[in-house]
């Protein structure tokens, strides 16, 4: 069996992000890594999207980039500007590729499908994978399905995406669609829940067709791409190990208020490669306390108010665009935080705070 310094289980955003960035500060010049992962060959199967409040290593691999936004309710809409935090949207084909391009080129790096080929007690574990958790009634995700879609004729505005468009069946849960127009003729279309996942919200396809013939009025399109996934709303079991860390969702980058994950990730990534030499005594990086604190009220009372939850969205974009931005990305002041919590209904918050 072969020994390595350190192990990255998963190959995924937060893996390779991880690998990419010691790579690229060249800490594995001394050092051995292996990176577990399953897969026969990486292809384009997700997109990343998010508000760039921070740098990154991936401008390359962004799809694209929009300041304008809009929110949609059944019976108004709101339009957006954000020139500060451009919204963008990664390509995780680039993504893929950008990485292991460059870390095939380090001898010190291995790819492995099974983690019995190697010897993990002498090893430092990066672990990207959650445990399994079943699903149960108290539960959230985020679950959707989206496609991209392409239209012989010039259809989308690609100066503005639709964020969230609640115009549409809510079946006692939190239901929109997201729009994502990368050409005049190219738009990724996304039917998104906010709920306890029962199967009976799992009609993707039929909801794509409705929306995108009834509301967005076409008729004539082709599929060229689809993707479906499932975000826990709820931080996955752990189990602590000295010479283990968890990364990625399975360490609790994901924001559970909304799903974001992919900056955290960034961040963490660059956490623990400032302090990688004294990466037995790290203490856990973690999103700041207070977003925790504020997502399990919200949470609670997406739970308990699911009907009212559009208004409660919709309310929230009525103050400052980047103030909005930065309380949704981690990056908030008290009184920005103060003034998106102004916003919302006093008595079914106060009622989950005490």
């Amino acid at each position: 069996m072969k020994d390595f310094d350190y192990i990255i289980i998963g190959g995924g955003c937060a893996g390779l992000s991880l690998a990419y960035e010691l790579n690229l500060y060249k800490k594995f010049e001394n050092k051995t890594l292996a990176i577990i992962e399953p897969r026969e060959e990486y292809k384009r199967d997700k997109t990343w999207s998010f508000w760039k409040v921070i740098d990154h290593n991936f401008d390359d691999c962004v799809k694209k980039s929009w300041n304008n936004f809009t929110i949609n309710s059944k019976v108004e809409t709101q339009h957006l500007q954000s020139n500060d935090y451009p919204y963008q949207s990664i390509d995780s084909g680039l993504f893929y590729s950008k990485i292991i391009n460059e870390l095939k080129k380090n001898k010190n790096i291995i790819f492995l499908k099974d983690i019995r080929e190697i010897d993990i007690n002498n090893s430092f574990i990066f672990n990207s994978v959650p445990l399994p958790v079943k699903n149960n009634d108290n539960n959230l995700w985020q679950h959707f399905c989206g496609i991209e879609i392409e239209t012989k004729k010039n259809t989308f505005d690609d100066s503005i995406i639709n964020l969230m468009d609640f115009d549409c069946e809510q079946r006692d849960s939190v239901h929109f669609f997201y729009t994502l127009p990368y050409s005049p003729n190219k738009a990724l279309v996304e039917t998104t829940w906010l709920s306890k996942m029962s199967d009976e919200e799992k009609d993707y396809d039929n909801q794509l067709k409705n929306y995108i013939e009834n509301n967005l009025k076409i008729k004539d399109y082709n599929i060229v791409y689809k993707e479906v996934g499932a975000i826990p709303l709820f931080y996955p079991p752990s189990y602590y190990k000295r010479n283990k860390i968890d990364i990625g969702t399975a360490g609790g980058m994901t924001r559970l208020s909304t799903g974001y994950t992919f900056l955290n990730i960034q961040e963490q990534s660059k956490y623990i490669r400032e302090n990688i030499e004294n990466i037995f005594d790290l203490k856990r990086y973690e999103i700041n306390k207070k977003y925790q604190f504020l997502d399990k009220i919200f949470l609670n009372v997406l739970k308990k108010n699911p009907k009212r939850m559009s208004n409660i969205f919709f309310k929230m974009f009525k103050t400052s665009p980047n103030t909005v931005i930065k309380f949704l990305s981690n990056k908030s002041n008290f009184l920005e935080d103060l003034t998106i919590i102004s916003k919302m209904p006093k008595w079914i918050f106060l009622k989950e705070l005490f």
